[in-house]
């Protein structure tokens, strides 16, 4: 069974945690994973684009002269797509981009690359997440300390933004995901000012957000829960 070491938020070690193999030391299914992230960005597709064709189109109800005996060609409709302000031929329909994959394949996708995390050595697991205040520089130092991030304060260029030219911004350098047991305000918005780093909760986390992210950090309580859902 893969061992992991947990640490506090001060970047000690203080326990270690058996995990189980079922579903942190499974062969990697790239199919099943790359599956999964299409699905997911398919579904967050809003497919509202719309143009009218020449039923929808205002107007158009008479047409615009006889049939016979003007010289001009002839139409039944100034609203027919030859014409100005006329409706669009196969144009774009309002559709839904939606669909779903197995679930089998969902647990397949998320076990291995929980798996392949746990592997390449990039998953932290914290005891909790508690600083004596729940601000960005303290989630910043946290990353540091746990060492799956380099958290660096930069002064936005000036001319950028005439009200924020004293501003600091956290930039970091590894993209990070933040896991938790359940949804914590103060966590997420002490972490959502820094750049590249993602706050969830552990029954909202999915195959993208772990493709997404090049670190891991879990609570053990998160940590145990995927386990038990997953298993």
């Amino acid at each position: 069974m893969p061992t992991l070491d947990v640490f506090n938020i001060e970047g000690k070690k203080i326990d270690k945690i058996e995990v189980s193999d079922s579903v942190f030391n499974v062969e990697l299914h790239k199919n099943a994973i790359s599956e999964c992230v299409i699905q997911e960005q398919a579904n967050k597709r809003q497919g509202n684009a719309k143009a009218k064709d020449r039923s929808e189109v205002s107007g158009g109800g008479r047409r615009p002269w006889r049939q016979k005996g003007t010289g001009r060609a002839r139409h039944s409709s100034n609203r027919s797509p030859l014409w100005r302000h006329g409706g669009v031929t196969f144009g774009p329909e309002l559709r839904s981009y939606y669909y779903s994959v197995p679930k089998k394949v969902k647990r397949l996708a998320m076990r291995s690359i929980l798996s392949d995390k746990v592997r390449e050595g990039v998953v932290c697991v914290v005891d909790a997440i508690n600083p004596k205040e729940f601000k960005t520089k303290q989630m910043a130092k946290i990353l540091v300390n746990l060492k799956v991030n380099d958290v660096k304060s930069v002064m936005q260029p000036e001319g950028k933004d005439k009200l924020s030219n004293n501003k600091i911004e956290k930039l970091a350098t590894k993209r990070v995901l933040v896991v938790t047991r359940e949804s914590e305000e103060k966590v997420y918005r002490s972490f959502r000012n820094i750049e590249k780093v993602r706050v969830l909760p552990s029954n909202s986390i999915s195959v993208f957000p772990l493709a997404w992210a090049e670190r891991l950090v879990i609570t053990k309580d998160a940590l145990l829960k995927i386990e038990e859902v997953l298993k």
